[in-house]
């Protein structure tokens, strides 16, 4: 009676972590000489920035992920599918870099986690053992698993690592719905932080920012034992800013630029949801093989519904967040208009022009003599307010 019994209730537990987690989370140019900012102008600052894009070649099959990093730099990503985890199956990561300085941009994948109170799966599923592709871990607030889990999976061969400071982030937090649902007794909460930190890398003093939000379900299950709880816990948005000791501050607003233009593709999230969706209703309680994958991938469409649109709004609005909350200082914007489609973009204010080509790519500028088309065959245009 007790094995059937838990039987069941694992596969409601299963069910209803998807169902959630789904709720949740559906919510380069040439190098210049002097650096990533081209060569000094004794006219103004000129600033260039190149669009760099990622493709999910494991399992959707189209682009992803982008970013705008400083021309230059360096960039790479990739998107992991884990075939064994239904409420997150894919993990990203993305990173930019300047080859000739310390400074560097990194979006970590997100990680699952699960605990539990119930007394038979707490003793079948012990600390460090995977639940269903989570890790079982008890439930940690945002700096706890900044300083826990990302620094010592993310820069445990670094030396002299200390943590210089750490803040709550209660803005980035009050961007997500939380609260108990009436109908399942589910209570949803989120918590945003950052820490900063020092260390010595290669001889070189570093200083480095990492963000991260905990999102988690207090899922209550009525078992034998009584009324238990199974808290699912996400370790999401973990980013963070890298530069060497005494630079940070001085370049947020170009990291804050970075974190800024770095989106989810719309189409691709769109896809994404619908994969989970049909898992959920399906009652997959996970991917099998890439290949099941891909048939599911094939059973979906390009039509973007309100909801996966919202979603991805709120995903970004939550990065936009993350970036304002570096060195405490917002990232002021200005409409322009692409004279390439017509469309309206956000960009960084305070320049006289604004240059754009096909590919993307922008290069800000104070000088009003200054012609990109003059050094470059990529079709430059003015971008107009």
């Amino acid at each position: 009676m007790k094995k059937s019994f838990l039987a069941i209730s694992v596969t409601v537990i299963v069910l209803v972590a998807v169902g959630v987690g789904y709720v949740l989370f559906s919510r380069l140019a040439a190098p210049s000489e002097g650096g990533p900012y081209g060569p000094p102008s004794t006219e103004g600052e000129i600033v260039r920035y190149t669009t760099a894009s990622f493709v999910d070649t494991e399992g959707i099959g189209t682009k992803a992920f982008t970013m705008l990093v400083p021309s230059g730099w360096k960039s790479e990503g990739s998107i992991k599918w884990i075939l064994d985890n239904p409420a997150m199956p894919v993990a990203g990561e993305f990173r930019a870099w300047n080859p000739n300085g310390a400074e560097e941009f990194h979006l970590f994948p997100n990680q699952a986690f699960f605990s539990s109170d119930n007394p038979m799966i707490a003793q079948t599923f012990p600390t460090g053992s995977k639940y269903f592709g989570a890790t079982v871990r008890p439930p940690l607030g945002p700096i706890e698993a900044l300083k826990e889990i990302a620094l010592a999976k993310y820069r445990g061969g670094v030396q002299n690592l200390q943590v210089v400071s750490e803040e709550e982030l209660p803005n980035v937090a009050n961007s997500f719905e939380t609260g108990m649902d009436p109908t399942s007794g589910v209570v949803t909460s989120a918590d945003g932080g950052k820490i900063r930190v020092e260390y010595t890398l290669n001889g070189v003093q570093m200083e480095e920012e990492f963000y991260c939000i905990i999102q988690s379900q207090d899922i209550p299950v009525q078992t034998v034992f009584g009324l238990t709880r199974n808290v699912n816990w996400y370790m999401t948005y973990v980013e963070s800013f890298r530069a060497e000791k005494g630079k940070l501050d001085t370049e947020a607003k170009m990291f804050q630029t970075i974190s800024y233009f770095a989106r989810t593709d719309v189409n691709w999230l769109n896809k994404y949801n619908q994969v989970v969706n049909y898992m959920i209703q399906k009652q997959i309680q996970q991917i099998q093989s890439l290949g099941q994958l891909s048939n599911i991938v094939s059973q979906t469409n390009n039509d973007i519904s309100d909801a996966n649109f919202e979603a991805w709004q709120r995903d970004q609005s939550i990065k936009d967040q993350l970036a304002d909350e570096l060195s405490n200082s917002n990232l002021n914007l200005q409409s322009y208009s692409n004279p390439f489609d017509g469309s309206t973009v956000d960009l960084p204010s305070g320049y006289s022009n604004v240059w754009t080509n096909r590919l993307g790519d922008y290069v800000f500028s104070d000088s009003s003599g200054y012609n990109p088309n003059l050094e470059s065959n990529l079709d430059w245009q003015l971008m107009s307010p």
